[in-house]
């Protein structure tokens, strides 16, 4: 592994301000699911109903790393490419995912209360799923920050253009099928119900394409025009 990726690696979780932040996105994520068991109607207590909306509560702060590690990136002294940063991003990512799917499976195990008839259907998928919308949350993050040099409105970004793409393509019938190829929240909504088809995975790596590889392969042109 290049020097310069296992830098970025270990800067990605390697202050007590970015451990703090994800105990803090960790816990959000408990919290959430503990709300949800005790509130939620039986029928939906399933593995696929919290993870849908844990990991989705968990992927709006999942971004921010990726934002953090490109404002690294400018401030390094010396040269340090894009690539590591961007494959940095995929710790925490992935930490935040696994760490979300444990939280959901306890929670959901241990709770006293009646649950769905089927309430472990599709875990398998959704526990992958699970993982796969914390990567394009931590790329999106990366790409946005590459763009925009503000962390505050990188990260706002973040929040406001898939969530803004998405609501512009279901105001109008017939640009509502695109929404799960072009928007994170439609492929999202798709890999947490568990129910994933071909057609969806294509769809889940036409949203990859556009948001985690093209979004990061344009901010990287970008910073190497203007230089930082």
């Amino acid at each position: 592994m290049h020097e310069t990726t296992r830098d970025a690696l270990r800067r990605s979780l390697g202050t007590p301000a970015r451990r703090w932040l994800l105990a803090g996105t960790l816990l959000a994520g408990l919290l959430c699911a503990v709300a949800l068991v005790t509130a939620a109607a039986p029928a939906d207590r399933t593995f696929a109903a919290l993870s849908d909306t844990v990991q989705s509560l968990t992927s709006v702060l999942t971004p921010l790393f990726g934002i953090l590690l490109v404002h690294d990136l400018r401030r390094a002294p010396t040269a340090v490419g894009v690539a590591p940063m961007v494959l940095a991003v995929l710790l925490p990512a992935v930490v935040i995912g696994v760490v979300g799917v444990l939280i959901c499976a306890a929670t959901l195990a241990l709770t006293p209360a009646a649950v769905a008839d089927e309430p472990w259907r599709h875990a398998g998928t959704v526990a992958v799923g699970s993982v796969l919308v914390q990567i394009v949350a931590g790329l999106v993050g990366t790409g946005l920050g590459l763009l925009l040099r503000s962390t505050v409105v990188a990260f706002l970004a973040t929040i406001v253009l898939p969530l803004g793409l998405f609501g512009l393509l279901g105001a109008v019938d017939a640009l509502r099928p695109a929404q799960p190829w072009l928007t994170p929240l439609g492929s999202v909504r798709n890999l947490l119900s568990g129910e994933m088809s071909v057609l969806r995975w294509a769809q889940w790596l036409c949203v990859l394409l556009i948001w985690g590889v093209g979004l990061n392969a344009v901010g990287a042109a970008v910073l190497g025009r203007r230089g930082r």
